[in-house]
C-alpha cells in the first residue's frame, strides 16, 4: 500500500500553535477527529465535531489525567496492519477502528523543570501515553502518518493539498523517522 487517504485522526497536543490550518485542511477532506481534553476543546471551537477518546475506549480519563489513551481501542487502531488478514479479523472482532493520522506532542517536561516547579508538577509532566502513541504510529508508518512536532503541520498540510488528501509511503516513512528522533 503506497498512498493512503487519512480518514480518522487522533490529535492530542500540548502546543496548539499552528495547529488550526491542518485542522481545517483535514476537516475539508472529511477526516474524523478523535481527541482528548484541551485539544478536543480547541478543535470543537473551530467548529468541528470530535469523538472523545473515552467514547472509543469506554473508559473516562482516570487518575487525574494520567490515563487517557493507554487502551487497546487506541493502540489497536494505531498498530493493526491494514494488509494483514489476521489483524483485520481481530480489529473487526474487537470493534477497533483504524487511525490514519496521529498528531501528538509531549508535555513540556524540560520547561517545567527549568521553571523550578514543584516535584509533583515535574512528575506530572512525565508523559507516558504521548511517547507510546508516537512510537506505535512510527512503527506502523506503512499504514498511517505520525506527526510529533508542530514544525511539521505546514509540511503535511501542503502534502494533503498537493496530493488530494493522501500521503505516500516515503513521506510516512520520513515522518516516522523524525518521530523516532
Amino acid at each position: 500500500m503506497s498512498s493512503i487517504r487519512i480518514r480518522r485522526a487522533l490529535i492530542s497536543v500540548f502546543y496548539k500553535d499552528n495547529l488550526e490550518p491542518i485542522i481545517h485542511r483535514l476537516a475539508k477532506s472529511g477526516v474524523e477527529f478523535v481527541s482528548t481534553g484541551g485539544t478536543q476543546t480547541f478543535i470543537e471551537k473551530l467548529g468541528y465535531p470530535v469523538i472523545p477518546v473515552e467514547s472509543l475506549t469506554g473508559y473516562p480519563e482516570i487518575f487525574g489525567g494520567r490515563v487517557k489513551t493507554l487502551h487497546p481501542a487506541i493502540f489497536g487502531g494505531i498498530l493493526f496492519r491494514r494488509e494483514n488478514n489476521h489483524d483485520l479479523e481481530e480489529a473487526k472482532a474487537h470493534k477497533i477502528l483504524p487511525i490514519d493520522l496521529v498528531i501528538v506532542d509531549l508535555y513540556p517536561f524540560e520547561e517545567t523543570v527549568a521553571k523550578k516547579e514543584s516535584a509533583e508538577a515535574i512528575i506530572e509532566k512525565i508523559d507516558i501515553g504521548g511517547p507510546s502513541m508516537i512510537r506505535a504510529a512510527a512503527k506502523n508508518f506503512r499504514d498511517l502518518v505520525v506527526l510529533s512536532a508542530k514544525d511539521d503541520y505546514q509540511k503535511l498540510n501542503a502534502m494533503l493539498v498537493d496530493q488530494n488528501g493522501t500521503t505516500t509511503l516515503e513521506q510516512r516513512k520520513a515522518f516516522a523517522a523524525k518521530a523516532f528522533e
